[in-house]
């Protein structure tokens, strides 16, 4: 995936309506489902991965090159979840979201 492909990734919570898509994505991944509260990554409409906001645990597309999109959600579900947004960023994750912020 290029920084290029990264500006048409879509990030948003599943809904039970991604149900299938979910489940396709664990079947294609040889993965356990996601489940709980999900956040579902999307490139030009097709699902590329996932994560569970509750337990961390991911599911990608193994046919696709997936790395960027599963460090972007993992950046979003630390994002999401941080406690009162009162701990700091880990160096690591700002300097992820400082690359891609343009």
């Amino acid at each position: 995936m290029t920084d290029h492909d990264l500006k048409d990734l879509t990030i948003r919570v599943a809904t039970p309506d991604d149900a299938r898509v979910l489940q396709y994505l664990a079947q294609i991944d040889s993965a356990p489902l996601v489940t709980g509260r999900v956040l579902l990554a999307e490139l030009d409409g097709m699902p590329y991965a996932a994560i569970s906001l509750d337990t961390g645990a991911v599911v990608a597309d193994p046919f696709r090159p997936t790395a960027e999109a599963v460090r972007m959600l993992r950046l979003r579900r630390y994002q999401v979840t941080r406690q009162g947004g009162r701990r700091p960023m880990p160096a690591r994750l700002r300097r992820v979201l400082a690359r891609h912020a343009h």
